[in-house]
């Protein structure tokens, strides 16, 4: 496995496969598929694919880890900038059709409404990211600052999934919240068990190194 995702066809096929939302919601947009209120639908439809992408993202790690693809790395970055593509048309959609660009008015509903300024925490939290997603940023930060901006992810998904929570607490509709909540509860659980799982053979080797003495 390790060797075809080393393949250099695999990232512009994973190009291609991260713009097949994009394509699909042009494509609807011009041939009057988005339903009865396309503006609504867009907005939806862009948040939607963000948290996938976050959970796509997210996954990368514990699968690369359990199955020893570490090839996956490679493909991390990209999927971590197609997420930052789909908040941002995220935010441009709301921008556009439910604020008309009004940038006073967009201040006021982020200070107004919960779900709105956590929302626009999450993407400000992000952007430093995807603006430090290439190799110069990381020589000139340093590995470990570099790393530790890099887990603004783990608040990030948070604040992700609190920002859809108060969105549908509207329609009192959280079906969807709660799969992305349990997705990406997993994923981050999964984090917190292996970093201690590795500090326990470490500890263990530390005090059988003191007996012995």
């Amino acid at each position: 496995m390790n060797k075809l995702l080393l393949r250099p066809a695999v990232k512009p096929l994973l190009w291609v496969l991260a713009l097949v939302p994009f394509a699909w919601l042009v494509y609807g947009a011009f041939t009057d598929g988005l339903g009865a209120n396309p503006a609504e639908y867009l907005v939806r439809a862009t948040g939607d694919w963000t948290l996938r992408f976050l959970c796509i993202v997210l996954a990368v790690t514990p699968l690369r880890v359990t199955t020893g693809w570490s090839a996956l790395a490679r493909l991390r970055r990209m999927l971590g900038l197609f997420m930052y593509f789909y908040v941002v048309l995220h935010l441009l959609s709301y921008s556009w059709f439910d604020m008309s660009f009004d940038v006073t008015d967009i201040a006021k509903d982020i200070a107004k409404r919960p779900f709105i300024l956590v929302g626009f925490a999450a993407f400000v939290l992000l952007t430093p990211m995807a603006a430090t997603s290439f190799n110069r940023a990381i020589k000139a930060m340093g590995a470990k600052r570099w790393q530790r901006l890099h887990k603004l992810v783990y608040a990030i998904a948070g604040l992700g999934i609190l920002h859809f929570f108060w969105m549908r607490s509207g329609k009192n509709n959280f079906a969807e919240v709660a799969v992305y909540a349990l997705i990406l509860g997993s994923l981050l659980g999964w984090r917190v068990w292996h970093y201690y799982s590795k500090k326990k053979p470490a500890s263990t080797v530390r005090a059988r190194s003191q007996l012995s003495n």
